[in-house]
């Protein structure tokens, strides 16, 4: 079995590659003005925003904004970079912000159909 290396000048495999290129891609979404405003729209005090999922009210640190599809889905798997991307860079009625605690849940069901696939 050959471990050959074929991207950047012989150092990467293709696995390190993709997931160069998913961090960098990842990075960048942080900077989407939708994602903002999906934040923005949920405040309701300073410091203070409400889970789309259980209505609480949370602090920021608390919260994250998440995509309501899946970038990669649990069942199908990595399809291909134009999937990915155009599920990474939604539009503001692709997010929802949701408080720890119901992220966490959200993630944990991702994870169960992943490892059923």
């Amino acid at each position: 079995m050959s471990d050959a290396k074929p991207r950047c000048n012989g150092q990467w495999t293709e696995a390190r590659f993709r997931s160069f290129v998913v961090s960098a891609l990842r990075r960048a979404s942080s900077r989407w003005a939708p994602k903002y405003t999906c934040k923005k729209q949920a405040r309701v005090a300073r410091n203070s925003y409400r889970c789309a999922a259980c209505n609480g009210v949370f602090g920021n640190s608390e919260v994250h904004v998440d995509h309501i599809q899946p970038v990669v889905d649990p069942v199908q798997g990595f399809v291909g970079w134009d999937t990915f991307i155009e599920r990474l860079f939604v539009e503001i009625d692709g997010y929802r912000l949701l408080c720890k605690e119901c992220h966490a849940k959200v993630t944990a069901n991702q994870r169960e159909l992943r490892k059923k696939r």
